[in-house]
């Protein structure tokens, strides 16, 4: 790889960095309809020179950096979306939309990755092949990256490796996740409909209760993991909602259970999806009940290929980081990054983004969530690092 300053060349930046993410800050936008943040980001692109493609995948953008030689394409994600929070912050760039926050750090991701299509584009000569910037809406409902690849974001040209980053406050600013192997789940969902018989309070045994029913399937759900899945294994199922009935002195006709089931495999996976649905229908029909049981398998978990995850710690050492800021960073948090790593290899690290000091140390979808915006020019070196070990020769 040529030798490039990219942490220097990165920290030039930073003024520009910092304005441009407050400002995306301020305006944040929910799940296909980032109109006007993929306006600027198309607009940024085209002033670079890219060749700049809008309306994949509904409202996002793609711009494609050529070198001057041929060689692999490589694929650079960046999310856009927002979440519906309102903003608990008392900063002076809070969001100015009512019901809506970047409460997740996706205002960081475009404005790091427009960093890089600035950073790169400044060295189109040394470079063989092509980037692929994908600034992706919706991933905050796991849509966003499964309707860019429909609409042919992993063609034309075909991309060999995908590369990205998250800001993460589950590690402080100036530390790095760059784990192999499965970094975050996938994420699937369950809705449970327990049909029973109604009737009053006082008179139990006229009915089929579907409350009980649902009482007994909540605790025998959480034998799952425990007792089917390897225990080598890492798998979460939880019921995050019990709906049943509206007066107290009535038993309900019906319950519902809806929640998530987080795993890092497709075995396990099936595993819990088999399991699932035999403990709602027996017991179900233990208690002269019937269960409805609707699952629906979201996006792949996120797997760093083993080389593309040496390829990118040997970057991030050659653009200067030590290697005793690399952690092992794992979570059951999912994203639909995974989708666009599901063919090609592919490796997606946690960048440092807290600082207790700051108080800058909420979790991700909290509203007072913020980060430490000396994660944005150090984002916009590293990922150019990991970028150009694949596309800037020795």
């Amino acid at each position: 790889m040529a030798k490039i300053d990219f942490m220097a060349q990165a920290e030039a930046m930073r003024e520009e960095l910092v304005a441009r993410r407050r400002d995306f800050h301020q305006h944040p936008e929910l799940a296909f309809e980032e109109v006007r943040t993929a306006g600027i980001v198309a607009e940024t692109l085209n002033e670079l020179g890219l060749e700049v493609q809008t309306g994949i995948g509904k409202t996002g953008v793609v711009g494609i950096l050529e070198g001057d030689s041929d060689g692999p394409t490589v694929l650079v994600r960046a999310d856009m979306d927002a979440l519906p929070i309102e903003e608990a912050n008392q900063t002076d760039y809070i969001s100015q939309t009512p019901g809506k926050m970047h409460a997740c750090g996706h205002d960081g991701h475009t404005t790091i990755g427009l960093g890089v299509a600035k950073l790169l584009s400044q060295h189109r000569d040394k470079i063989a092949g092509r980037i692929k910037f994908v600034f992706q809406p919706a991933e905050e409902i796991g849509q966003g990256a499964r309707a860019m690849v429909t609409d042919g974001v992993m063609t034309n040209p075909k991309v060999d490796v995908s590369l990205g980053l998250h800001l993460w406050n589950s590690l402080p600013v100036g530390k790095v996740g760059v784990a192999e192997g499965p970094v975050m789940s996938a994420p699937s969902m369950f809705e449970i409909t327990i049909k029973g018989k109604g009737g009053h309070g006082a008179m139990p045994n006229q009915t089929a209760d579907p409350v009980v029913c649902a009482a007994q399937m909540i605790m025998a759900f959480q034998t799952i993991v425990s007792r089917n899945t390897d225990p080598l294994e890492q798998a979460v199922v939880s019921v995050a909602t019990v709906k049943a009935g509206t007066a107290r002195n009535v038993i309900p006709d019906s319950a519902t259970l809806a929640g998530t089931i987080r795993t890092f495999s497709v075995a396990t996976r099936d595993i819990i999806d088999t399991r699932m649905r035999e403990i709602a229908e027996h017991t179900a029909a233990a208690m002269n009940c019937e269960a409805i049981v609707n699952l629906m398998h979201g996006g792949d978990a996120v797997v760093n290929h083993p080389e593309a995850t040496q390829r990118v710690r040997a970057a991030f050492k050659k653009a200067g980081m030590s290697e005793e800021n690399f952690l092992d960073e794992r979570t059951m948090g999912s994203e639909d990054v995974g989708i666009f790593m599901t063919d090609v290899p592919g490796m997606y690290f946690f960048l440092g983004s807290s600082n207790d000091e700051k108080g800058l140390n909420y979790a991700h979808h909290h509203p007072r969530f913020d980060f430490d915006e000396d994660a944005l020019p150090m984002g916009v070196a590293l990922l150019s690092a990991a970028i150009a070990e694949y596309i800037i020769p020795e």
